[in-house]
């Protein structure tokens, strides 16, 4: 495949790097190793310089009337549909994805425009009760500037689901993304609402690594901070807030738990299994990295899942019809690898898979799992399904509930009033019931507890409460008389 069409929508023809100061850098598309575009780097300089400029557009946004924030954010969700076809080909090629897993990334984007494009528009706060002659109002205010830390997997999603609420609550946005897919997580957003009419400096591109990172998160000019990725890198950016007193949003992902019941339906649940471990080489913080058995159907979901992993194709997504794509980089797919093989010397079982060429990792099958292993105590983010066996109800919840929190959790069972009490137990930020981990509407509060992230929540009703701040106004016709 040759190289990005220069007269299309997204023409980096010229490297994006003019104004940043840390050097430049290739994008590589991992399914082929080509150049797709060299891309400046922000350093910390670049960080406060993007800070100032957008603090300072950011009070003239505010006075924006809020039916025209909202027509464009309307024009920035049309644009993603006009120019469908060439942005999700570029996500695609970015990210080592399969085609519909691109496609799917420019429909959410759609959707996350439009769905931002209501927020404006609905009420902004409260009348409190109060004593006679004093009116009190709770009002939603924005924080001003808000940092967004996007990570490698879906960038368009990842980042848009912060950039386009932060904005439509009156925010200005600076996004670092992953400096391995910095257009779909910066620069092809950032093209996209210049073209939909955004004004100036309210949205900075700052590609860049831990020091632009670090230098976004503790400046004094931005107020909140929304990441997205691991929980070490989390861990460090709650600190580093904490000390900044800034509101921070993690969301990371880290432990998803599937439990098959006795009673499920065997072909159903290897499907399931197979799609939450495998979709998108198992990037993806959603991932089903644990999947409890019960122990009585556990070589039977084995076998299935072995014969899947045997013969779903793997390869360049972007120019044939495959089931996986390649893993982001060499420095992924090793640690993918070393997990993988720590684990069998410490006990698990290959039962399919553990081999890859160049950056296309074999869908991989583990079985008897135990807390301690690798895959077990840290998030794989790799194509491994991760067999966990259980004989009670009690024991797989204490066994799901092992990190004290995780992002999503699904149980299959026709018992579905058995599965809904288990499920209320499951320390989860989400359950689904009947299905696997992988699933987000949008309009549906998106986080969880512990080791998933810090309890925060992101996405439809959660959106306006984590952009905006309360502010509390009282108004008297007369200044009181008091004793002092």
């Amino acid at each position: 495949m040759g190289a990005p069409d220069t007269t299309a929508f997204l023409n980096f023809s010229t490297p994006s790097h003019a104004s940043l100061s840390g050097g430049t850098r290739d994008v590589i598309e991992p399914a082929t190793g080509q150049v797709l575009c060299t891309v400046g780097i922000a350093n910390a300089a670049d960080v406060a310089s993007a800070t100032r400029a957008s603090a300072a557009a950011q009070k003239a946004w505010v006075a924006v009337p809020p039916r025209d924030k909202a027509a464009i954010l309307r024009r920035a969700g049309d644009l993603f549909q006009q120019h469908f076809d060439e942005l999700a080909l570029y996500c695609t090629r970015e990210t080592g994805a399969i085609l519909p897993k691109g496609q799917h990334e420019i429909r959410e984007a759609i959707t996350i425009c439009h769905l931002a494009a209501a927020l404006p528009m609905q009420s902004q706060g409260l009348v409190l009760p109060s004593v006679p002659g004093r009116s009190s109002i709770a009002r939603r205010v924005p924080h001003g500037v808000v940092g967004v830390i996007s990570p490698f997997n879906f960038p368009l999603i990842l980042t848009l689901r912060a950039v386009a609420p932060a904005l439509a609550a009156g925010n200005a946005v600076v996004i670092k993304p992953d400096s391995r897919t910095p257009v779909s997580g910066g620069l092809m957003i950032a093209r996209i609402f210049a073209e939909a009419g955004l004004p100036k400096d309210l949205l900075h591109v700052l590609p860049g690594d831990a020091e632009a990172g670090e230098a976004l998160v503790i400046d004094p000019l931005v107020p909140m901070i929304a990441f997205t990725g691991s929980p070490a890198v989390g861990r460090r950016i709650g600190e580093l807030a904490g000390r900044h007193l800034k509101k921070v949003s993690l969301e990371l992902g880290g432990a998803n738990n599937l439990i098959i019941l006795e009673d499920a339906d065997l072909d159903l649940a290897a499907s399931n299994a197979a799609w939450g471990a495998w979709l998108h080489q198992g990037q993806i913080c959603m991932a089903s990295n644990h999947i409890y058995v019960h122990s009585s159907i556990a070589a039977q979901l084995t076998q299935r899942l072995v014969t899947k992993a045997t013969h779903l194709p793997v390869g360049d997504g972007a120019s044939g019809q495959v089931a996986l794509g390649p893993l982001i980089d060499a420095k992924q797919r090793d640690r993918v690898h070393a997990m993988v093989q720590d684990s069998i010397k410490a006990g698990a079982k290959l039962e399919a898979g553990a081999t890859y060429e160049g950056l296309f990792y074999k869908p991989t099958v583990l079985s008897g799992i135990k807390p301690g292993m690798r895959v077990f105590d840290e998030e794989t983010f790799g194509p491994v399904a991760n067999l966990i066996t259980f004989d009670t109800d009690e024991e797989v919840i204490a066994l799901a509930n092992h990190n004290t929190g995780s992002l999503a959790s699904a149980i299959i069972s026709p018992s579905i009033g058995r599965a809904m009490a288990m499920g209320q137990q499951l320390k989860s930020g989400m359950v689904h019931i009947n299905d696997q981990t992988v699933n987000d509407d949008c309009v549906n509060p998106f986080g969880g507890p512990g080791i998933a992230g810090n309890g925060t929540s992101v996405g439809g009703p959660a959106d306006l409460e984590e952009y905006t701040q309360w502010q509390w106004i009282t108004v008297k016709d007369t200044a009181p008389a008091y004793p002092f």
